[in-house]
């Protein structure tokens, strides 16, 4: 079975016919699909504030395409200072500006950086799909799988990263079974990983949060696969809440 046929969705988008960023509104899956077009810094940076756009991976990719277009619009310092507000504690978004901003000093002009945001959104794809080569081949075969929140083309340059990996095992005909937590309190898993899995041709079933734990003691999940958002330099993770209880209940009933 073709990857191609799991990978269909995309929440960055740059429109080159007239130098715009489309942007996948997330806030309003799964009841319609509606984009927001930024034309300029200012409105990527107002999709970012208000959560149109989600995910580190994704926000720093459409920062980069923000600060592409300030240069563009000579509104260089402006645009970045109001892109860098827009999240402050987004690990992702400080490290895209400060890469652009070097490349701007350096004397790049509007079409290199728009080059560099490219070749940024082009590394996280390969990025995504090289780590769902990986995971997978360690699933074995005939797997159920958990996964929790969103971390997949929503939240991602494209493919995703945990849920990436959930893809290319189903493309493999690694895995027979996917469920997805509710997420709470945002209901992300609900909300925005069972509308992707199935808009790519991957069936979910959506559980509560606090079920999880009784669903693993059935025998029906092999392996808890989630994303981190921050990861130390001694190996602990952090990740939505959420994930910890998970991290207690596999442990202690041996899943992978």
């Amino acid at each position: 079975m073709s990857i191609a046929e799991h990978d269909r969705v995309r929440a960055v988008a740059w429109d080159a016919a007239d130098g715009s960023l489309m942007l996948l509104d997330q806030r309003v899956l799964p009841e319609r699909i509606a984009y927001r077009r930024c034309h300029d810094a200012r409105g990527v940076a107002a999709a970012i504030r208000d959560m149109v756009v989600r995910g580190a991976p994704a926000i720093g990719i459409a920062a980069a395409y923000g600060a592409a277009m300030a240069v563009r619009d000579d509104d260089f310092d402006a645009g970045l200072s109001a892109l860098a507000a827009s999240r402050p504690t987004a690990v992702n978004l400080a490290w895209a500006l400060a890469r652009m901003r070097e490349a701007a000093a350096g004397g790049a002009d509007a079409a290199a950086l728009l080059a560099e945001a490219q070749a940024l959104h082009d590394a996280d794809v390969a990025a995504n799909r090289r780590m769902g080569e990986l995971g997978a081949e360690r699933l074995g075969r005939d797997c159920g799988v958990l996964t929790h929140c969103n971390t997949g083309s929503l939240a991602t340059a494209g493919f995703g990263t945990a849920l990436g990996v959930i893809r290319t095992g189903w493309a493999a005909g690694r895995i027979r079974r996917v469920f997805a937590d509710e997420t709470r309190p945002w209901l992300q898993g609900a909300r925005l990983t069972a509308w992707e899995l199935l808009a790519d041709g991957i069936p979910v079933e959506v559980i509560a949060d606090a079920a999880a734990a009784s669903l693993m003691r059935t025998g029906a999940v092999d392996w808890v696969i989630v994303g981190a958002d921050r990861v130390s330099a001694n190996g602990d993770v952090a990740n939505k809440i959420g994930t910890y209880p998970l991290a207690l209940a596999a442990r202690a009933l041996g899943v992978g």
